[in-house]
């Protein structure tokens, strides 16, 4: 069995940067992009992404507005190109952006198995990775890039309409055009409910705040900063029981069911934004890196992508419970090939 130069595991913007700058140092990189399975659709866990789960990406630098139908009609390759959806003629689509970018690391030679790394062995080198078809790879180093999904609710209604007017980033999608000047709803109550609600009032006309008890998670100060703000109405004691909406307005409004007994409460609403949390997708490292206290990958060296385990990097959002922007994913991604060739080079 052939050992391989740098596995990198993950294929949104993180896992796409790091093999085309592994590609570029020669570094031959294999990318496992996921597997096309229901249990991944219904997870959110499908190939490229949580971005490839977005409609229009306004913040990511390089893409201003503009048509660029003729651009993706070159840059990616036609079979891949007609099974998309057509361009909206406004900036990039998440879809259109990571398409983009698996096409640049496979420009530049790397190599792409539509599978899942269900289990890995990192006590021993080579490091030992098994896939979900069964397959076993070696590698001298890898780059763990598997990202974290938005916690949903589970409601048959809020999954009709994710990406037409429910999200759970309002740093993503809260200055869309949609969303200006109208209510929108933000479910939760701790510290990440809290920034969504107050970062959204500065597009929303009101924004219901809806918690299920009657005292917020949240911190002292972000709390008061809550209950400070005039745009935000804040729900207590209720939880989503229904989004509202038809097929060409999307969101329309929500339903919230009492948790004390009362009626139910209608609110018209554009859209409705999830702050529940981040569940980071590292069940099938079963242990074997050391996690910080959310349970994402700690990184241990200041201002590098190393993990616990020497010669195993991670980069996006499976390491970051901060920031969670596309961005910040692909610039970790660079770091994180970076840091493996160097690593490669030291040892080899």
């Amino acid at each position: 069995m052939a050992v391989e130069n740098v596995v990198i595991i993950g294929s949104g913007p993180a896992g796409w940067s790091a093999a085309i700058y592994a590609a570029r140092a020669n570094l031959n990189p294999l990318v496992f992009e996921g597997a096309i399975t229901e249990e991944n659709r219904v997870s959110g866990t499908l190939p490229l992404g949580q971005l490839n789960l977005t409609t229009e990406v306004e913040n990511y630098a390089g893409f201003p507005a503009g048509n660029l139908t003729q651009f993706l009609d070159t840059a990616i390759e036609p079979s891949v190109r007609q099974i998309m959806a057509p361009h909206s003629g406004h900036g990039v689509s998440g879809p259109e952006l990571m398409e983009l970018m698996r096409q640049q690391a496979k420009n530049f030679g790397t190599r792409i198995v539509t599978d899942d790394i269900v289990k890995v062995d990192f006590k021993k080198r080579p490091f030992t990775l098994r896939s979900l078809e069964g397959k076993t790879y070696e590698a001298h180093a890898v780059i763990v890039a598997t990202g974290a999904r938005a916690n949903y609710l589970g409601l048959p209604s809020e999954d009709a309409f994710k990406n037409r007017g429910v999200s759970a980033c309002a740093v993503c999608d809260g200055a869309l055009p949609r969303f200006r000047n109208k209510p929108l709803v933000v479910i939760g109550g701790g510290d990440s409910a809290v920034e969504e609600a107050t970062y959204l009032s500065k597009f929303a006309s009101t924004v219901y705040l809806v918690h299920r008890r009657d005292e917020l998670r949240a911190s002292k100060i972000m709390a008061d900063r809550a209950l400070s703000n005039e745009k935000i109405d804040i729900q207590w004691n209720s939880e989503l029981n229904e989004v509202l909406g038809d097929e060409r307005q999307g969101v329309t409004g929500v339903v919230l069911e009492s948790t004390t007994g009362k009626d139910h409460k209608k609110l018209e609403a554009a859209g409705v934004f999830l702050a529940i949390g981040h569940t980071p997708n590292t069940k099938f490292l079963d242990g074997q890196l050391e996690l910080n206290d959310k349970k994402y990958i700690k990184l241990t060296v200041p201002f590098r992508t190393n993990t616990s385990v020497e010669g195993v990097f991670a980069a996006g959002d499976v390491a970051d419970d901060y920031y969670r922007q596309a961005i910040t994913s692909a610039g970790a991604g660079c770091m994180a090939a970076l840091d493996a060739e160097r690593w490669l080079a030291a040892h080899e």
